[in-house]
Formats: structure tokens, C-alpha cells, sequence
């Protein structure tokens, strides 16, 4: 059998990109993830895994329905599996350690070649915001300077191809100069560069969800960017089919382990998102004070009757509560059921949910975990772990695996 093409996920969070790489046979070396409970949720995903090619996913199903512990599910897994995923913070002063705990990896698994470096550093400081304050004079600010760690990966190991995705803003960010930089720094490392902004919508996502996929390769390889397709472009499918089939709740409640409320949509099973053997977890909602309740009926009003999502400053004045009325005017938004896709799904959702409001005015909450992962094309059987913050962190930083198993069959292609 023809051995498996191998990578490393840096900055790895839940895993969205892996997972795509994964269903296409990739064969995953290291994640290496600073935050404690996206390397749980990778734990948890790869005893998913596991216990599926034995032929015991039974005891995954008994632990998401909370019939065994964590610890007791983790005992089933082959403890050598759980090394590849390493818990700690890409530094200066780290690598020389992480780099070691990767060649261990290979040697373990008589891995002689790392085909693949996957991932992209966090994007905060290339936000808006961050191109406002100009962070990228200040020294101090060390997410700018990830990418040249990233760097250091790509000459440690030498993989064939690396897929580094980001934020659009990453390409106008301070003029422009940052993005020259990191494109040079990996030209000095040997690897020729070229990128595209491409939607996670065009890929079967139920989201607009623009995103940089860079792609590079080796210098000597007579490779280019991959052509994408469309194929599989969902065109007749709308944010609906993502939400109609799962039970109502209101603000605070908590529904994990259940039954599903109807049948799969067409959508979900299509895209593989739900099947019949799926247990409904995470399909909690935060708790709103009657303020918030009040603006999102008002706002669930605005989009049924007249299919427009008003401006803060448009509330009627009762209900505004912020001095500030010109800086963040979208604060509170309705995900509309009747759109081909929502908006993109972002970390600020551990923070508050004012700008994914559930459509169902019966309901008057913002969408759940489950409903927030769905979006993000994760599978119902993708178990998040942490706390309701920290799932919600990891769900909107993460890639859409529908889009990584896209990106990965075309690499596979290139390099198989």
C-alpha cells in the first residue's frame, strides 16, 4: 500500500483544516496549539477516529451522551497517537524543543518525509482594527512575526507544499509591506508562492466566508495553484437547511445528547454534516437579558416584514443603551434563514451572540454551538470541548472542513 502523504498543522486550533486532510488521507505528524481546550477538542476528534476504524465508535456515542468520562474515553486510545498533538506556544525559544517532539513523532511512526505544512498564524493583528493602531512598528507585538517562525518550520523539515491561510485584510495590512515581507521570507526559504481569496461559500459552505489560501511549493517542483471548480457550488440550498432540523430553544437552555427535532435536510446529508447514527450535542443557548430579547424581535421583525437589517442607530430609542451609535453599526444581526448563506462566523462569539441572531421569533436567542459548527460545515459528530467561550472561539477561528477537503484533494493531486 502506498504509504500516506504526511503533515504538520501549526497554530492548529480545533483542527478544521486537518480534518479535510484527513478525510482525503492525509496522515497528520503534529499539531502543535498553544490553547489547552482546542488540543482536547483534537484529542477527543482523534479518538473519534480511532475507535471508528476498530469498529467501537459505540464508545465515542457513549461518551458524547455522558455515559463514560473524558479520561475514560481517552484510555481507549493507544497513547503514542495522543504525542503528535503537542500543547504548547510557538517561539523563538520553543522551537528547538517542538521541532524535537516532531522528529520523535516520525521516528515513532517511521515517517521519513513531511509532505505538508498546514496552517496560518492568528489573524487579530491583521484585522482593521489592528492595521488602525499600526501594529506592525511595534516590536513588542509578536503575532506579527509569527509567520517567520512559520518559516522556520518549512527549512526544518522541507515539505513539498505548505497551505497557509489567513485573513483577507493580512494583503492591504500596513500598506501592503507585511504581506511583501512574509512572501519573501518564504522565497528565502526556498519555496515559490502564489495565492488567491477564495469564499468558503463557493466550496459548499453556507457561509461568505472570504479567506487568503497560499500555497507554496518547493522551488524545484514544477508545480502551480491549483484550479478550482465549480462543482461543487451550492446554488439551491439556503441557511434554512442548516437550521430546520433541530429542536427549539430558548435563552439558557441546554440541550446536548438529544434527538434530532426532524429529519436531515437534503443539505445535510449531501455535505455529510448529519447522518443517521449522529447524536445532537451542543445545542445550547447563552442566556440574554430582556433588553437583548426586546432588540431581537425587533430585529427578526425588521427582516421577515421587510427584509432589511437596520443600523444600531436605527433601534427605536428605548432600546438603545450605547453612547457609542457610529462605530460598530451592525452590532446586532439576524442570520437569515432565507439567504443562501449567513455571515461569516467569527471567534467574537464567545463574547456575545448579537450578531447571529437566531431568525425564529419564537425563540429569541442567538444560535448555538451546534448551529454556529453547522455553519462552518463541521459535522454533528465533531465534539467541541471547553467551555461554551471557548467553543464558540474555536468554531469561528477555524477553517471549514468542507473547504480544507476541497484545497486537500487538489494537493493531493499535485504532489500524490
Amino acid at each position: 500500500m502506498k504509504n500516506k502523504l504526511t503533515f504538520i498543522e501549526l497554530f492548529a486550533g480545533a483542527g478544521g483544516l486537518s480534518e479535510g486532510f484527513i478525510r482525503t488521507g492525509f496522515q497528520p505528524v503534529a499539531y502543535i496549539e498553544m490553547d489547552k481546550y482546542s488540543c482536547l477538542t483534537l484529542k477527543t476528534r482523534m479518538a473519534y477516529y480511532y475507535l471508528r476504524r476498530q469498529g467501537k465508535s459505540a464508545l465515542y456515542s457513549g461518551y458524547i451522551k455522558g455515559d463514560i468520562t473524558r479520561e475514560q474515553l481517552y484510555s481507549y486510545i493507544p497513547q503514542n497517537l495522543f504525542c503528535s498533538i503537542i500543547n504548547e506556544e510557538i517561539k523563538q525559544d520553543t522551537l528547538s524543543e517542538l521541532f524535537g517532539k516532531v522528529e520523535t513523532n516520525m521516528e515513532k511512526n517511521n515517517i521519513k518525509q513531511i509532505n505538508i505544512l498546514l496552517g496560518g498564524p492568528p489573524c487579530q493583528s491583521y484585522s482593521l482594527i489592528g492595521r488602525a493602531r499600526d501594529l506592525y512598528r511595534m516590536e513588542n507585538d509578536t503575532r506579527n512575526y509569527l509567520y517567520k517562525l512559520y518559516t522556520e518550520f518549512l527549512k526544518k523539515f522541507k515539505p513539498e507544499i505548505f497551505v497557509f491561510e489567513n485573513v483577507p485584510g493580512l494583503i492591504s495590512a500596513y500598506k501592503g509591506q507585511l504581506w511583501k515581507d512574509i512572501q519573501e521570507c518564504f522565497s528565502k526559504a526556498g519555496y515559490k508562492i502564489s495565492y488567491k481569496i477564495l469564499n468558503a461559500y463557493d466550496f459548499g459552505v453556507l457561509q461568505n466566508r472570504k479567506r487568503i489560501i497560499a500555497i507554496g511549493w518547493r522551488t524545484e517542483l514544477n508545480l502551480k495553484y491549483p484550479e478550482f471548480n465549480n462543482d461543487y457550488m451550492v446554488k439551491k440550498y439556503k441557511v434554512d437547511d442548516i437550521l430546520s432540523d433541530l429542536p427549539p430553544i430558548k435563552a439558557g437552555d441546554r440541550l446536548t445528547a438529544v434527538k434530532y427535532a426532524g429529519k436531515a435536510t437534503e443539505y445535510l446529508t449531501e455535505y455529510g454534516i448529519r447522518n443517521d447514527e449522529d447524536i445532537l450535542t451542543l445545542h445550547i443557548a447563552r442566556r440574554h437579558n430582556k433588553q437583548d430579547t426586546m432588540i431581537y424581535e425587533f430585529y427578526i421583525k425588521s427582516w421577515f416584514e421587510k427584509k432589511e437589517r437596520p443600523e444600531y442607530d436605527q433601534l427605536p430609542e428605548y432600546l438603545k443603551t450605547h453612547r457609542n451609535r457610529t462605530s460598530f453599526k451592525d452590532r446586532f444581526k439576524i442570520v437569515a434563514p432565507d439567504l443562501p448563506y449567513s455571515q461569516t462566523v467569527v471567534s467574537h462569539l464567545g463574547k456575545d451572540g448579537h450578531y447571529f441572531i437566531h431568525p425564529d421569533i419564537n425563540q429569541l436567542r442567538s444560535i448555538s454551538p451546534r448551529e454556529a459548527a453547522r455553519l462552518q460545515s463541521f459535522p454533528d459528530n465533531f465534539y467541541f470541548e471547553g467551555s461554551m467561550t471557548s467553543v464558540f472561539r474555536q468554531i469561528g477561528n477555524a477553517v471549514p472542513p468542507l473547504m480544507a477537503e476541497k484545497i486537500a484533494l487538489k494537493i493531493r493531486e499535485m504532489i500524490g
